[in-house]
């Protein structure tokens, strides 16, 4: 069923539909990479790839054009698999079930795949759109940057040779951006024992569920709520007189991601349910009231459970909930330089029981690699603290702004020509992957462009139509002007 064949430009919603019906998460692209290898050669176009997967699809220039500088076209090809609780999906197999709710493109209950699959919807209409002169194209598209940047980190040296880097990662039609922030990972590892619950104990599932979640950058300064210190809170302020086991923790997957549900199994006298529901219910009725504006569907729920799983031993199960109610989690500093703009972050991303030790994901990010490298190092010596093994992510540099280029003055120029207004250009705080690529080909101008999306990294990830035209009629005046 082709759901968006009424929708212009049909040649990028064409690829786009294609594309949400291959399956593609992070790591697992062997399925999108084996599309991408028959839609160039169905269309008889050059490609190559490098030694980590990276591919490269070639359009030659048009006549008249073999002389002009060749211009990139960068996407990645894997998609953040995030769903709502109740919907059941094997992304490793299934398609997304998307639909047309009516200005904004969704998927049924989980993550869009926008980004960055509108991107590779771009590039593959730009390699074969017909009537259009263009100069030598090379479309980039990379593996693997949802969850540790591979693709980029791993690019080939010769594989590109164009001068002009358009990066179609960004989510903000209107909008141009020639920087971004750094990140890095610091990851805390709480080995335990498993001990015996006491006799005659019943067991008790607290979840807290339905919030917005998002993008860990983008998003970052939205005041949304953090479903793993949710639950933590309650579990250290409201727990403490009684008497009680952890036996399980399970919130958010993603470190790029706000966690949107977290779910805790407790041990405790059958004698303290209806104080602890109470508690629960009243806990509820407080965070809601903090977050009244940005979390509207927020739910905690308390339920009796059937269990006979050993807890995990007092000490850590309590120095993790300290912790993580302890832990820096959202905004850390705003920049000097930009107004509104968010220099440093960190993300409390997930919290699980992996094996015989609880583990706690976090990211932080950071316009300046000093602050992002201070960020980690506290996070470090908290967690060291509590009694946790500490590792970091080899991280990922910034993209520093050059105010000026070619590149960037072809975009703005030709965006006032078209929609007879400025071009905001900017510096975003979520990570892109143009300066690993910088490292590689130094000699590129960059900048990232995109149609709006909202709500990334979450199951209600949208695409607002009527950008889409509007990015592929500016993509269209630029490659040629260039």
């Amino acid at each position: 069923m082709n759901i968006t064949k009424d929708l212009t430009p049909q040649s990028v919603w064409n690829y786009f539909e294609e594309i949400t019906k291959v399956p593609r998460p992070s790591k697992k692209e062997e399925k999108i990479l084996a599309y991408l290898v028959n839609f160039a050669e169905s269309n008889n176009l050059e490609y190559k790839r490098d030694a980590i997967g990276n591919i490269v699809i070639i359009r030659e220039a048009s006549k008249g054009k073999e002389s002009s500088e060749t211009v990139i076209l960068q996407s990645h090809v894997d998609m953040v698999c995030e769903k709502n609780s109740d919907v059941v999906i094997d992304f490793d197999n299934d398609p997304l079930d998307i639909f047309i709710d009516g200005e904004w493109l969704k998927a049924k209950g989980t993550t869009l795949g926008a980004d960055c699959g509108i991107g590779m919807a771009y590039a593959m209409a730009l390699l074969t759109e017909k009537g259009i002169v263009t100069p030598r194209l090379e479309a980039l598209f990379t593996v693997d940057e949802e969850t540790g940047l591979t693709g980029a980190f791993e690019l080939g040296t010769d594989i590109l040779t164009g001068k002009y880097l358009i990066n179609l990662d960004s989510e903000d039609e209107g909008e141009i951006f020639i920087g971004c922030a750094g990140g890095i990972d610091t990851v805390a590892k709480f080995p335990f024992s498993r001990v015996d619950v006491e006799k005659g104990r019943i067991y008790v599932s607290l979840s807290v569920s339905g919030l917005c979640g998002g993008h860990s950058g983008d998003d970052i300064n939205k005041n949304l709520a953090n479903s793993n210190i949710l639950l933590c809170r309650f579990l250290f302020s409201k727990c403490n007189d009684i008497s009680h086991n952890l036996i399980s923790f399970d919130g958010g997957n993603l470190r790029n991601a706000i966690p949107r549900d977290a779910v805790a199994v407790i041990a405790i006298d059958s004698k303290d349910f209806d104080t602890l529901q109470n508690r629960f219910n009243e806990y509820e009725n407080t965070v809601k009231a903090e977050f009244y504006k940005t979390e509207p569907n927020m739910k905690l729920s308390i339920e009796k459970v059937d269990s006979t799983e050993k807890a995990i031993d007092d000490k850590v199960a309590r120095n993790v909930i300290k912790a993580v109610v302890t832990v820096p989690n959202g905004v850390q500093a705003m920049s000097q330089d930009i107004d509104g703009f968010v220099e440093t972050s960190t993300n409390l991303a997930s919290v699980k029981v992996e094996g015989d030790a609880l583990i706690v994901v976090t990211s932080q990010r950071s316009s300046l690699e000093s602050k992002k490298y201070f960020v980690s190092e506290q996070l470090n010596c908290l967690f060291t603290l509590y009694g946790a093994d500490v590792h970091h992510s080899d991280g990922y540099p910034g993209w520093a702004p050059i105010p000026s280029s070619t590149l960037l003055d072809a975009f703005t120029s030709e965006y006032k020509d078209i929609f007879a207004k400025d071009m905001a250009v900017k510096v975003i705080h979520a990570g892109l992957e143009c300066g690993l690529i910088l490292k590689k080909y130094p000699q590129l101008e960059m900048v990232s462009v995109g149609p709006t999306l909202r709500g990334v990294h979450s199951p209600v990830e949208r695409l607002e139509i009527k950008t889409v035209d509007m990015c592929w009629k500016l993509l269209l005046a630029v490659i040629a002007k260039i």
